[in-house]
């Protein structure tokens, strides 16, 4: 069931051209049910799941290397697997509303499922190389998904950046698990796991931990790598609120958190994932408070709230892990509802612009309701999910035992950065919602349609029930989540109230100066608007990205110069380097052979065969050098007669007929031969090169014929070809029955070649007309 689950997004992707014509515009609904019978399935796992129990499948990939297409249900993974097919559910049924008849849903809806499978794939995936191949095609399908209006600059410039920095991260985290492979000898994520010893005492493990961290530092935004998470908000919203709340920005906290029992738990894990969470959540909070575009205000608040989940990694501990779980979980509720949200204020409005609304909760009643409850959930405002999980942020900023002066700043770190998560979060209740209008918008504001709120109002009615009853989801979901990724039973229960503490006081005090902050919102954000870093990193990708262009046309300019005779000497080179260095290393040295007696006529006709291969290259007539080149290869047919290799004789002459049948069709279109002169340093390489070409080839022939590893197969071609080919021409038999599929493979590419050559010969028949 698990292999269903993964591919069958990827099955009604390719099906959704012909559900988009019976379905027309609305393909959208036409879709949905497989999203939701998929969560149900997991649903029905829940029970099973929270008792431990783990649900495996696989199918042998590669067995000579242990490689199997492995995937695994368990606690975490069950949870990420419920939050992508629950809000993709939702936001399928969004997009039935949001886009019009005039998009392209075709491509749309291929490419959303096509991600959502890709998403199943890496949380489901109990092998690290099939991690990184959906990982990858998240990536790809991001980019698709992110450029969808690519007749947009920024569309294409935002798709762009985001597949440079992501799949840049996969290929530095393909790396780390390469290291893994080497010191474990398996990349089996439950094989890695009980090798954590090894791991840890390795001297690869810093290099193991900082690959890794890579790859999720730039899938999950965290700083300097945020910098694309912005810039893809160009997305149409139903994208925004599906991969930025609940899937592609939570794959590198998914990754951290599976691989932090083998990787967690050193100082230097501490430091970096903590330190790199702090800064990415205070980074993003004051980058957020100034935003003027409601998405990008979301934008920031995620890159903050995403830094808060890794710096509870970092912590490291079961508590400050099933703090992280949490707040991933109502993450992904309050801020998919939100980005939903302001795609309807868009839709309704006709802008984004914050300073042009204002008053909105008049005319849209029902969106500033869940804009309030998921805002504020966010802020962790109580009874709401947000401010449970935000208690327990607190609380396990107090306890991350005795590591220095980092340990001693994250609780003030924490509180101030929450400080500024409740002045934005006001800012999109109290500014855009409440008071005047500040300006003419495009469109007369009105709610959206019924179905439309529905993706929404759900999510916000979990952020309340989740705040109200936190234990009937702690248990099921959180719980079973945290013993997966410790590794040790964990059962705590969950209460909205636990008294007068440490952690509510920090919440009493965050809100409070956030209250007060919002009150002095206009200064703040003025203030912060006026101050403009010249270097950015921002600026360091864009100018990074103009050097890499500009010296790649350079260095593409100095090697393809158009001449055939240079790509010549390229591609030997390195033949004569690769495999002669390879022969060195591994073949050399001396070796018996039994050869037959040399006739004089081969001599000869050797002798005619390198003649008139040196009056092809010399000779100054096109007409002695076609006749010349057919001469080689009638010589070389001759050749296979002597050697008793009729079919191959045949085949040559065949071949050598035609081809100098076509020279002389096509001779007077042909180009004059011309000679240039060239300095005599490029003429020694290229001496040496035709050389060492020869010598290598002599050499590996004499190899081949005195090496013997195995017996040879040609025994068992005459053995069996009349009685398992039914054949007595053994080639023909070779050929068609033992090698068959191979034989199918040329016809098929000289079938394709030929539709080619048809094709530009029809192609230039009509540019000449």
């Amino acid at each position: 069931m698990l292999f269903a689950l993964v591919l069958a997004p990827f099955v009604l992707a390719a099906l959704v051209p012909v559900v988009r014509k019976v379905a027309g515009p609305r393909i959208g609904l036409y879709t949905l049910p497989l999203p939701i019978l998929l969560f149900v399935y997991l649903l029905s796992k829940t029970a099973e799941i929270s008792q431990g129990k783990v649900i495996e499948s696989a199918w042998e990939w590669v067995p000579s290397l242990g490689l199997s297409f492995a995937l695994r249900l368990d606690g975490w993974s069950l949870l990420f697997t419920l939050l992508v097919t629950g809000i993709g559910s939702l936001v399928l049924l969004y997009s039935h509303f949001y886009l019009g008849p005039d998009e392209d849903l075709t491509k749309f809806y291929l490419y959303l499922l096509s991600f959502m499978g890709s998403m199943l794939g890496v949380v489901l995936s109990a092998n690290l190389l099939l991690t990184y191949v959906f990982w990858e095609l998240t990536s790809f399908t991001s980019f698709l998904l992110i450029g969808f209006w690519s007749f947009r600059e920024q569309s294409r410039y935002g798709a762009q950046k985001a597949l440079l920095i992501t799949a840049f991260g996969g290929f530095v985290m393909l790396a780390g698990f390469a290291l893994i492979y080497l010191v474990t000898g398996s990349l089996n994520i439950e094989t890695v796991l009980a090798n954590k010893g090894k791991i840890l005492s390795s001297p690869y493990y810093p290099y193991i931990l900082l690959l890794i961290l890579v790859g999720a530092f730039t899938k999950s935004a965290q700083v300097p790598f945020h910098i694309w998470l912005p810039n893809a908000m160009e997305a149409p919203t139903p994208i925004s609120a599906f991969l930025h709340s609940a899937t592609m920005v939570k794959a590198g906290l998914y990754l951290v958190g599976r691989l932090l029992p083998i990787l967690g738990g050193t100082e230097l894990w501490f430091h970096t994932v903590t330190l790199v969470g702090a800064a990415t959540m205070v980074t993003g909070a004051l980058l957020a408070v100034k935003q003027d575009d409601l998405k990008a205000l979301l934008a920031y608040s995620t890159i903050s709230q995403l830094g808060l989940i890794m710096l509870l990694f970092g912590i490291g501990t079961p508590f400050s892990t099933a703090a992280a779980v949490f707040h991933l979980f109502n993450h992904a509720a309050f801020k998919g509802a939100l980005f939903m949200v302001v795609g309807i204020i868009d839709h309704e409005t006709g802008t984004r612009d914050i300073n042009l609304l204002g008053g909105l909760a008049k005319k849209m009643p029902l969106s500033a309701v869940i804009t309030g409850l998921t805002a504020f959930s966010m802020a962790g405002v109580p009874p709401l999910a947000g401010f449970l999980s935000k208690e327990l942020f607190y609380e396990a900023t107090l306890e991350t035992g005795t590591m220095g002066l980092v340990s001693a700043s994250l609780p003030w770190i924490a509180v101030g950065a929450s400080v500024f998560t409740f002045i934005y979060s006001a800012l999109l209740v109290l500014f855009v919602f409440f008071g005047k209008q500040r300006g003419e918008t495009p469109k007369h504001p009105h709610e959206a349609p019924g179905l439309m709120l529905v993706g929404p109002g759900l999510l916000a009615a979990i952020t309340v029930i989740v705040g109200l009853w936190p234990d009937l989801f702690g248990g099921s979901l959180i719980n079973p989540a945290v013993t997966t990724i410790t590794g040790k039973a964990y059962d705590v229960h969950y209460h909205l109230w636990h008294g007068i503490t440490t952690p509510l006081l920090m919440s009493s005090i965050t809100v409070a100066l956030g209250a007060l902050g919002y009150t002095l919102v206009g200064r703040i954000r003025a203030w912060f608007k006026s101050v403009r870093a010249r270097v950015t990193p921002n600026y360091f990708y864009d100018q990074g990205l103009r050097l890499m262009i500009a010296g790649s046309r350079k260095l593409t300019s100095r090697y393809m110069t158009g001449l055939l005779r240079d790509y010549i000497v390229y591609i030997l080179a390195t033949l004569v380097t690769l495999v002669g260095y390879t022969y060195l290393i591994k073949a050399g040295g001396a070796r018996t052979l039994q050869l037959a007696r040399i006739n004089p006529y081969e001599l000869i006709m050797t002798g005619l065969l390198v003649a008139a291969a040196l009056i092809v290259i010399r000779t100054h007539s096109r007409m002695v050098g076609v006749l010349a080149l057919g001469v080689v290869g009638f010589l070389v047919s001759t050749l296979w007669v002597v050697f008793r290799a009729p079919d191959l004789a045949l085949t040559q002459l065949i071949v050598e007929t035609i081809g100098l049948i076509l020279f002389l069709l096509v001779f007077q279109y042909l180009p004059s031969l011309s000679r240039s002169t060239e300095p005599p340093g490029k003429k020694a390489v290229n001496l040496a090169i035709s050389a060492a070409v020869g010598i290598l080839m002599a050499v590996l022939t004499i190899t081949a014929l005195g090496t013997r590893l195995y017996e040879p197969i040609s025994a068992f071609y005459v053995d069996n070809s009349l009685k398992l080919g039914g054949g007595r021409n053994i080639v023909n038999v070779i050929l068609v029955d033992f090698r068959g599929l191979d034989t199918m493979g040329e016809i098929t590419v000289l079938g394709v070649a030929a539709m080619g050559v048809f094709a530009l010969i029809k192609l230039k028949g009509k540019n000449m007309q």
